[in-house]
């Protein structure tokens, strides 16, 4: 009963949205809003063949390189700045600025650097992703209960042990919130990232979909970009499951009580 509850919850609104969408569809035709039988049939025969290897999959690889970067950067840093006041204090300035520039504008300046590659791409996605995880990072570190920190002292934990076993714990469910944030924001800037002087991925090819007024292959690759953040978003949720299974037992507790 609990299982066909959580499936109710998990489709009710994707359905009740299919249904308006094709109730709305269904009259006279409109040239801008396909009916989902002529979507469902054009993302078929669109995305099922060569372009899942030229377009789909090298932009997902972007994705995830950029992304693991960013998390991986954004965490060592977020560590060296939070455990060192003094560092704290130098840097806050400098990671505001660059923090408050939008990544996409630093697009043409990292052309020039990078050249027109993989790589820019990448390090577009790696410009905007490392701040949530970088920010959280050092909130996590900086949030750390005191007592835990003369605890591990007393006890003669520190360096690397202190980090492995008292820092990163504590810091991690604030680290992951900051992992989710980089997740939507790295979908976001892989999009922009090809369409700027890219011949593939899709942004380039929606792009090229809505400049040749192809609307439902436009509309398919919207619905692409869609299915690879509900991926993400699912993945994301399996880890922190496990990741977290400490923090959210103890929450339950705490509720229980």
């Amino acid at each position: 009963m609990k299982t066909l509850k959580s499936v109710g919850y998990l489709l009710g609104l994707p359905v009740i949205l299919l249904l308006w969408w094709w109730i709305g569809t269904s009259g006279e035709a409109n040239f801008f809003v396909p009916t989902p039988a002529k979507l469902v049939t054009t993302f078929i025969d669109t995305w099922f063949g060569e372009r899942m290897l030229t377009d789909v999959l090298p932009s997902i690889m972007r994705l995830v390189v950029g992304v693991l970067a960013a998390i991986v950067l954004g965490i060592v840093l977020g560590l060296a700045v939070g455990l060192n006041r003094t560092m704290r204090a130098v840097t806050e300035p400098v990671f505001e600025f660059f923090r408050a520039l939008p990544p996409p504008v630093l697009v043409p300046v990292l052309m020039l650097l990078v050249g027109i590659n993989d790589g820019m791409k990448i390090a577009v996605i790696i410009s905007g992703c490392v701040w949530p995880v970088l920010l959280n990072t050092i909130e996590g570190v900086r949030s750390i209960d005191p007592v835990q920190n003369e605890t591990s002292k007393s006890y003669g934990i520190t360096g690397f042990s202190r980090i492995r076993y008292q820092i990163l714990p504590s810091a991690t469910p604030t680290i992951m919130a900051g992992v989710r944030q980089a997740l939507s924001i790295g979908l976001i800037l892989m999009v922009i990232s090809e369409m700027f002087a890219s011949s593939s991925g899709l942004g380039f090819t929606i792009v090229q979909f809505q400049r040749s007024f192809a609307v439902p292959e436009m509309w398919s690759g919207i619905v692409v970009l869609g299915l690879i953040g509900v991926a993400l978003s699912f993945i994301f949720q399996w880890v922190e499951r496990r990741v977290l299974r400490w923090y959210h037992g103890l929450k339950e507790v705490e509720n229980a009580v």
